[in-house]
Formats: C-alpha cells, sequence, structure tokens
C-alpha cells in the first residue's frame, strides 16, 4: 500500500537531530508493510500523478489553515480532486485542514493553547477502532475545528476540543486534534522550545508522565489504512 506523508510542517530545527522530522515520527507509529514517501509541501511539493497512492496523509503545521500562504490554497485544491475512495488521514492542522476544505470552519480559540497529554472521550466508535472509552494522547494547538463539517461523525470529544476525532461519511477520510505521533520525550521537548509562549508549561509537561494512548491510535489509522477491525 502505498501512503504519501503530506509534510505540512517540522519540528523545531534544534529538536531534529535528536527526534527526527515528523515522516520519520509516522513512520514509527504506523509500523511496517506501507510503502511510504514523503513531500514537502510548504516547499511546492504534491504528489504529481493522480491515483500514484492509496493514501495520503496530512501532518502537523505551524501554519494555521487561515494563513494566506499559497501552498495552503493549493493542498486544499489538492484534496478537493483527489478520489473520494483514496483514503486521507489529518492530524492536527491537517485535521483543521480536511474540515476547512471539506466545509467545516477553524479559528483560534478563546480557550488557548491546548499542550501536554489531554484526555478524550470517545462518543462514537468506527469498526476500525477497539471499544475503549477514552485516549489520551499529546496535543499542541491554538487553532481547533469551530463548525463541524457536513457528512461527518465526531468520534471523540472533550470540552476543550469538542470536535476532537472526525470521520467522514462522504469520502475516506478520518482525522485527529490530537498527535499521536509525538513520543513524551518529543512532546515534552516541543514544549521546552515554546515555553515562553504556553500557558502552565510545568503542568503540561508533567502531564505526559502520565500513560498514552498513542500505540492505540496509531493502531486505529493503521486498520483504517489497511481496512482492518479494531
Amino acid at each position: 500500500m502505498k501512503v504519501a506523508i503530506l509534510e505540512t510542517g517540522a519540528p523545531p530545527p534544534q529538536l531534529v537531530p535528536r527526534f527526527g522530522r515528523y515522516p520519520e515520527m509516522f513512520r514509527q507509529l504506523l509500523g511496517g508493510g506501507f510503502d511510504y514517501e514523503s513531500f514537502d509541501v510548504p516547499g511546492g511539493e504534491l504528489p504529481g500523478i493522480p491515483g500514484a497512492h492509496d493514501a495520503y496523509l496530512i501532518t502537523g503545521s505551524p501554519a494555521g489553515v487561515y494563513d494566506p500562504l499559497p501552498w495552503i490554497d493549493d493542498l486544499a485544491a489538492f484534496l478537493r480532486a483527489a478520489d473520494r475512495s483514496t483514503k486521507l488521514v489529518g492530524i492536527c492542522f491537517g485535521h483543521q485542514l480536511l474540515a476547512e476544505t471539506f466545509g467545516g470552519h477553524v479559528e483560534k480559540v478563546e480557550r488557548g493553547w491546548g499542550v501536554g497529554l489531554h484526555t478524550y472521550p470517545i462518543v462514537r466508535h468506527e469498526p476500525w477502532m477497539d471499544d475503549v472509552q477514552a485516549v489520551s494522547v499529546p496535543v499542541s494547538h491554538q487553532d481547533q475545528v469551530v463548525i463541524q463539517p457536513p457528512n461527518t461523525e465526531i468520534l471523540a470529544s472533550s470540552l476543550f476540543t469538542p470536535y476532537a476525532a472526525l470521520a467522514w461519511r462522504d469520502r475516506a477520510a478520518i482525522s485527529f486534534q490530537f498527535h499521536p505521533e509525538f513520543s513524551p520525550d518529543y512532546a515534552r521537548a516541543l514544549i521546552g522550545a515554546r515555553r515562553e509562549r504556553l500557558p502552565q508549561p510545568d503542568a503540561a509537561i508533567g502531564s505526559l508522565d502520565r500513560p498514552n494512548d498513542n500505540a492505540r491510535v496509531g493502531g486505529w489509522i493503521r486498520n483504517f489504512l489497511t481496512g482492518s477491525e479494531g
């Protein structure tokens, strides 16, 4: 199965030697058995041949979907043109871009930064999920989906993030506001790199000592891509 990782952002440069870039994190999360190819979307790269990949995974980014950057419009147009049977997975910025592209709306919310380990009750189970009632996963975002896209189901929801995970009914797409690809060590280092602009960074760092469900969510994504059940 050919999976294109659409890299829409990168870790702070000082963290790359230790943790790698986001495509490496996703390869580690999802495991072997996929033919991965990465594209630097802000650098002007997008898959050139429609149908050359079975799935597109859109990563996180420091950009906002509302930023006037040409590559964001190009990526949205590319996603709109994708065959509805091509599998789409959005993470953080990718979650927001899928929502904005397909009829929802994203804003920088007054609740401010979400950082550290957040817990999300599961409100709907899909066949590729197991029957767990909540997941705890690292987060790092200010923006959120504030209007649910049409033809979607909410899978995970919290008071802080009502639209934390979505599944589309009119296309093969799922998306998550949280970051299952972030190891606790990377999430701590990222908070440290941004601590001057974050609320209560030490509490956020401490929250990452709790058990997380990164591997579980990674398994969900893998099941979705392969058509397996949870």
